[in-house]
């Protein structure tokens, strides 16, 4: 049989505006390729099959830019959309390039600065919901410090809720049919990150006026920075209601954010959350945060791209694949996973404490003996990932 391995705007993958338009600037080096106009990014993604393209409000309208430049910028954008039929699933704001951010926006010690990161970010929420997004991202890429002394951490986080209540009382007062996710990091550009994974932005959300509107917007080299298992930040995702959105990369191990192509580094990983993602339903987007090698020219940026997109569909057969041999179906079954789908006491306490299979009767030796058969179930797994079975 063949596979299908061309991706078509039913799959639902998008990309940032900043991804293919990165020129390749680091730390220690210059632009390696011109800057792109989001007009031809837009029709280039069309061509490759995506549905969607997002932005920060800097990506698409340079900072500073007049009135009538910006409706210029997004006359255009909005005219290269209408020709290819991509959406904007999702927009964001730059907090974190400019000079003045550099200690922060929402949680900066300067009130001013705090202010105005607000009224940038509600100017880009109009333009957002002027454009269709239906969820708005939030990385606090400098919300954070480097030394103990410099930010007292319980009063930035109630700056960081005061900051995300307003929001959620502006697009509650609009009427904008928009959604929150907050984007968890440890490191870097800061040297701590408040918020720094899955589990703390989960936490940080409930403690908010309307909860309901925010999620999280997890990456893959995010979590694997801090040594996380990612698969398993998505799940509990997925279990709280909140993976509003996800940002697919590739990474190796706990080091700086690579953002390479998504199946890049960590494949094991990459192959478990396809698995994940598949099976549990998520209709998100497939939203591809990544960063073309600065050796690559042009042509190369768009062929990381492509690859990006034709990684997650081989995962995706090969991850439907295994879930689908009787071998597999017979090895999760020696796992137990059947078992650990039936609640423990559903019979209720009272049956529990009345049960002495339970403990009083119960063989700990004899149970503890019994193998749980992972390895032959693992090895199975990795025989699809390399398409040997």
């Amino acid at each position: 049989m063949t596979e299908r391995f061309t991706p078509v705007p039913e799959d639902r993958f998008s990309f940032g505006l900043w991804t293919v338009g990165w020129q390749g600037r680091d730390p220690f080096g210059d632009a390696t390729r011109a800057p792109l106009d989001p007009v031809e990014t837009v029709h280039r993604l069309a061509g490759l099959g995506a549905y969607g393209v997002s932005f920060h409000d800097d990506d698409l309208i340079p900072f500073g830019a007049s009135d009538n430049a910006r409706d210029g910028h997004v006359k255009r954008f909005r005219q290269a959309l209408d020709a290819t039929g991509l959406v904007v699933p999702m927009a964001t704001t730059n907090l974190f390039t400019h000079p003045v951010f550099k200690d922060g926006a929402f949680t900066a010690n300067d009130r001013d600065v705090r202010r105005y990161a607000l009224r940038k970010t509600l100017r880009n929420i109009d333009l957002a919901a002027e454009l269709g997004a239906r969820v708005y991202v939030a990385w606090g890429g400098r919300e954070g410090a480097e030394s103990g002394a410099a930010k007292d951490v319980r009063t930035a986080l109630d700056r960081l809720k005061e900051a995300f209540d307003l929001l959620g009382a502006y697009v509650t007062e609009q009427g904008y049919d928009l959604r929150f996710a907050l984007e968890p990091k440890p490191n870097e550009p800061r040297g701590d990150l408040l918020l720094p994974t899955v589990g703390h932005a989960l936490a940080f959300i409930e403690r908010l006026e309307r909860p309901e509107l925010y999620g999280v917007n997890p990456e893959v080299g995010h979590e694997q920075m801090a040594g996380l298992n990612f698969p398993h930040g998505i799940a509990q995702a997925l279990w709280s209601g909140k993976l509003f959105h996800i940002d697919l990369n590739g990474q190796n191990g706990v080091k700086y954010d690579q953002d390479l192509r998504f199946g890049a580094g960590d494949l094991r990983s990459a192959f478990w959350l396809v698995d994940l993602l598949e099976t549990a339903g998520y209709e998100g987007p497939r939203h591809f945060d990544f960063k073309p090698p600065r050796t690559e020219d042009a042509d190369g940026v768009w062929e990381s791209a492509a690859g990006c997109m034709r990684n997650y569909l081989i995962l995706r057969a090969r991850a439907a694949a295994f879930r689908a041999d009787p071998e597999v179906r017979a090895a999760l079954q020696a796992a137990r996973l059947d078992e650990l789908a039936r609640p423990t006491a559903e019979d209720g306490l009272t049956a529990l404490l009345a049960d002495r299979t339970a403990y009083e009767d119960f063989d700990a030796a004899a149970a503890a003996a019994r193998g749980m058969a992972f390895e032959r179930l693992d090895q199975l797994a990795l025989e699809f990932l390399l398409g040997v079975r």
